[in-house]
C-alpha cells in the first residue's frame, strides 16, 4: 500500500490526531460525546422549528436547513473516525475516501451559502421592514434554498471528479480524521496544478462571492441600526443579527485557520485547526442560536414537555 500507482482497490490509512493507545481511548470518548451533543442540538433545532407555528419565518426556516447540513456534515466523518479509533485498522478504501471528500465539500459549500442567504435576510428583516412578507415569501425562500444545494453539489461534484485523475503513490498516511483536499492534494505524485487553479476558481464563487455578500449586508444593517434613534430599538435590531454574526464569525474563523495557507506549508499541526471547523462548529450553532432566543427557548421547552405530557 505505500507504493505503486493508484487503483480503484487501493486504501488510504485515516491515523487521526494520535497513534498512542491511551490517547486514543480519551480521544475516543471525547469525540463520541461531541457528536451526541452535535446530533442531539441540531435534532432538537430541526424538530422544535418544525413544530412550533411562531417560528415559520425564513430566518427560521434557513435556521432549520442549516441544522440538517451540520446534522449531515458530522454523520459523514465523526462515526469513521470513532469507528478508527477503536479498531486497529485504519484503512479507508479510495471510493470511500472520494465519497467522504466529495460530501465533505458539498456540505462546507452549503454551510456557507446558506449562512449568506440568513445575512440576506437579516438584511430585508432590518433595511426593508415594510417589504419584508413580500420580499421574502414563501417561493423565493425555496428558490434561494435549491440554489444553495444545486451550487453546492456541483461544487463538490467538480472537486470529486477533479481527484479521481490524480495519481497517488508512495505513503498514503492521513494524520488527520477525514480525507480533506489539501493532504490527498498533498499525497498526489501527479500534476495537480488543475486541481489549484479550479479550486482557486470556484473557491472565488462559493466562498468569497457570499462572503462579500455578508459583509455588505452587514454594512447596510449597521447603518439601518444607527439610524435608530431609541437605545433600546437598536438593541433589539442588533439582537436579531448577533448570532448569525457569532456563527459566521466562528465559522469563517475555524475555516480561514485551515485553508489561508500556502500548499506546502500544510502540516500535522493543522488537524487541531480542521476538528474546530468539524466538529466543534456544528456543536455550538445549536446553542448559539438558542441562547438568547426567547422564541427558540418557548420552542424547545413546549417540545421537550409533549413526552411528558402524554
Amino acid at each position: 500500500m505505500d507504493g505503486g500507482n493508484q487503483s480503484e482497490d487501493s486504501e488510504f490509512l485515516l491515523l487521526g490526531l494520535s497513534e498512542v493507545p491511551e490517547q486514543q481511548h480519551t480521544l475516543f470518548w471525547t469525540f463520541l460525546s461531541m457528536y451526541l451533543v452535535t446530533v442531539t442540538g441540531n435534532v432538537l433545532i430541526i424538530l422544535a422549528i418544525g413544530s412550533d407555528p411562531c417560528l415559520h419565518t425564513p430566518m427560521y426556516f434557513f435556521l432549520a436547513n442549516l441544522s440538517f447540513t451540520d446534522l449531515f456534515f458530522v454523520t459523514n466523518t465523526i462515526p469513521k473516525m470513532l469507528m478508527n479509533l477503536q479498531s486497529q485498522n485504519k484503512a479507508i478504501s479510495y471510493a470511500g475516501c472520494l465519497t467522504q471528500l466529495y460530501f465533505l465539500v458539498s456540505l462546507v459549500a452549503l454551510d456557507n451559502l446558506i449562512l449568506a442567504v440568513m445575512a440576506y435576510d437579516r438584511y430585508v428583516a432590518i433595511c426593508r421592514p415594510l417589504h419584508y412578507t413580500a420580499a421574502m415569501s414563501p417561493r423565493l425562500c425555496v428558490l434561494l434554498l435549491t440554489g444553495c444545494w444545486v451550487l453546492s453539489i456541483f461544487y463538490g461534484l467538480v472537486h470529486t471528479a477533479l481527484m479521481t485523475r490524480v495519481t497517488f503513490c508512495g505513503s498514503r498516511k492521513i494524520h488527520y480524521i477525514f480525507c480533506e483536499m489539501y493532504v490527498l492534494l498533498r499525497l498526489a505524485c501527479s500534476n495537480t496544478h488543475i486541481n489549484h487553479t479550479t479550486l482557486i476558481a470556484t473557491g472565488c464563487l462559493i466562498f468569497l462571492a457570499p462572503f462579500g455578500l455578508m459583509i455588505m449586508s452587514y454594512i447596510c444593517i449597521v447603518r439601518a441600526i444607527l439610524r435608530i434613534p431609541s437605545a433600546s430599538h437598536k438593541y433589539k435590531a442588533f439582537s436579531t443579527c448577533a448570532s448569525h454574526l457569532a456563527v459566521v464569525s466562528l465559522f469563517y474563523g475555524t475555516l480561514c485557520m485551515v485553508y489561508l495557507q500556502p500548499l506546502h506549508t500544510y502540516s500535522l499541526k493543522d488537524s487541531v485547526a480542521t476538528v474546530m471547523y468539524a466538529v466543534v462548529t456544528p456543536m455550538m450553532n445549536p446553542f448559539i442560536y438558542s441562547l438568547r432566543n426567547k422564541d427558540m427557548h418557548r420552542a424547545l421547552g413546549r417540545l421537550l414537555r409533549k413526552p411528558f405530557q402524554m
